[in-house]
């Protein structure tokens, strides 16, 4: 069963990267696991949303810029930015958004 991020309490923030993919798998399912797995061990992570259909969006959420600029610089991260723009992805877009409310079940 899939889990929907347990965030806190607003503010807090949000990155969203859309993707189209290209054909082929070329180890992007191991990839895409590692990094989960990587950000969930930085300072500032608060858990992470992903669908992919046609189009991928994935979502993680942060407890701030620093957490998120932090990310953006780890190395193994970055490497995986490389293989993606090479081999993984047609197109995407990153967009990096301040929560402020947020409510659910």
């Amino acid at each position: 069963m899939k889990l929907i991020a347990m965030t806190p309490e607003p503010p807090y923030y949000a990155v969203i990267f859309t993707s189209y993919r290209t054909s082929g798998e070329n180890g992007y399912s191991e990839i895409a696991a590692k990094m989960v797995g990587l950000a969930s061990k930085q300072p500032g992570f608060l858990g992470i949303e992903s669908a992919r259909e046609d189009i991928g969006i994935t979502v993680s959420y942060w407890t701030d810029l620093e957490a998120i600029r932090l990310w953006k610089k780890n190395f193994e991260h970055q490497e995986a930015q490389k293989a993606g723009r090479k081999n993984w992805y047609s197109s995407f877009k990153v967009r990096i958004s301040k929560v402020e409310r947020d409510y659910g079940m």
